[in-house]
């Protein structure tokens, strides 16, 4: 199993060091060339959505992985990563690879200032899971093939749709490894399965 990291902007190194600890495989994603790996699933890490959707363009990556999605590729994005995979922003009409059938709300919860860590309940998962907010969105309508795996404060902050998952919070930020556990065995081992 080899998992790509986009790692054009935002928390890529994170995420590669939660992979490392779970002993899974993984590489960076830097230019279009890198796609050319075997990949069996894609993590878009959080940071600043419009830097990485332009560098997205720039770069010539936004169609390939497009086409990677379409094509059951399994994806976890995390808060950047979320409003990327989002098919509807509400308070921003940009749009980038626009698969997963959610709408959110960009900086839902304000300034820097406004960032926050709690611990709650993800489905699937445990009623603990460490959760970082950092200017988070979070979902704020979505269609009925949605999976809800996660509110706080009576926010939709995770949720899973086929091969796409879902995070408002940094997981990696804090060493949290149960949420990238989940994606790599609910939704990556049973896509090659």
């Amino acid at each position: 199993m080899k998992i790509g990291i986009l790692a054009l902007q935002g928390g890529y190194i994170e995420h590669k060091n939660i992979l490392d600890n779970l002993n899974v495989d993984s590489f960076y994603i830097r230019n279009k060339y890198d796609l050319n790996q075997n990949i069996d699933g894609l993590i878009l890490p959080g940071g600043e959505s419009t830097a990485i959707g332009k560098l997205l363009d720039e770069l010539e990556l936004k169609e390939p992985i497009k086409k990677l999605i379409d094509n059951n590729l399994p994806v976890y994005g995390t808060c950047a990563g979320m409003i990327l995979l989002s098919k509807n922003i509400e308070n921003d009409n940009r749009r980038h690879f626009s698969k997963m059938d959610i709408k959110v709300k960009r900086n839902a919860y304000g300034r820097q200032s406004g960032s926050f860590i709690t611990s709650s309940k993800f489905n699937g998962i445990s009623n603990d899971v460490d959760m970082v907010f950092i200017r988070a969105p979070y979902i704020v309508d979505y269609s009925d093939d949605v999976e809800i795996l996660s509110i706080v404060n009576d926010n939709i902050v995770a949720a899973k749709q086929k091969n796409m998952l879902v995070t408002s919070f940094h997981p990696e930020l804090n060493n949290e490894l149960k949420v990238h556990k989940y994606f790599i065995d609910n939704i990556v081992r049973k896509n090659i399965e």
